[in-house]
């Protein structure tokens, strides 16, 4: 537990529930997105499943899940190592500001440095999320030269 009454563990099957609708929150307050609700039951319930997709970590305070994050591994042929992707950050609105996100991050940032191979932390943020930006930079993340890019549609979805 941190200064600020944080806890920090490993997501479990049980946490499913609190994963799904902390991604449903996350995709309409920052985006206005809807999520199909099935959906993202089933890609949650991927990654708990199998841990060679990454892993979650839940913070806590008080005994209440209060937010959590999806941690992803993206292999560099350039480096001989893994980037680290912080994915699907939410922190419940009642808890922002009050270092939930510190935690969550510092215990990434702890792990990846005592994994093996694990060169960086990298993560994606909507352009206009100044908030969330100038807390990122604070931790000593920086923007980046590289523009993220995609395609969808591939038929992988369901």
């Amino acid at each position: 537990m941190n200064g600020d009454g944080v806890r920090i563990r490993d997501a479990a099957r049980a946490d499913l529930a609190f994963i799904v609708e902390a991604n449903l929150a996350m995709a309409r307050e920052t985006e206005g997105k809807p999520l199909a609700r099935d959906v993202l039951e089933r890609g949650v319930a991927a990654v708990l499943d199998l841990p060679a997709r990454g892993f979650y970590l839940v913070a806590e305070r008080a005994g209440e899940a209060v937010g959590c994050l999806l941690v992803t591994r993206e292999w560099s042929d350039w480096r001989d190592g893994d980037w680290w992707w912080l994915q699907s950050v939410y922190v419940a609105s009642h808890a922002r500001r009050g270092g939930v996100f510190r935690a969550l991050y510092a215990e990434v940032e702890r792990r990846a440095r005592s994994a093996e191979r694990v060169v960086g932390l990298r993560l994606y943020v909507e352009r206009e999320n100044r908030p969330a930006q100038a807390t990122y930079a604070t931790l000593g993340m920086a923007q980046t030269h590289y523009l993220l890019l995609e395609k969808e549609g591939l038929g992988g979805e369901p």
